[in-house]
């Protein structure tokens, strides 16, 4: 709880919740990595057989459609809640 009265005043340090930094382009890369590699992975051997029997442009499309929607809406935003739960406890502990 604030110190001060006046609610149009930011609430004080000590009760702020820690708002990590957007991630550097490194960062990123690398959650975009850990997203990409599992998911690719499990797509093709779930579907392998049947996406064999596609033209590596068509195969590329198909993966491409179903692996974007599970990376960007499904582990993404894990991964960033992640991220800024590690960052929150160095935070504290600094």
């Amino acid at each position: 709880m604030s110190t001060s009265t006046n609610p149009s005043e930011p609430p004080t340090t000590s009760t702020a919740h820690y708002r990590p930094t957007p991630p550097t382009k490194h960062q990123l890369a690398l959650m975009i990595w850990l997203a990409v590699f599992p998911t690719l992975t499990i797509l093709n051997l779930v579907f392998g057989t049947w996406l064999g029997m596609l033209s590596p442009v068509l195969r590329t499309f198909v993966l491409a459609t179903v692996a974007v929607p599970i990376v960007i809406y499904g582990i993404m935003p894990h991964l960033h809640r992640l991220r800024g739960r590690i960052l929150a406890r160095k935070h504290r502990r600094a």
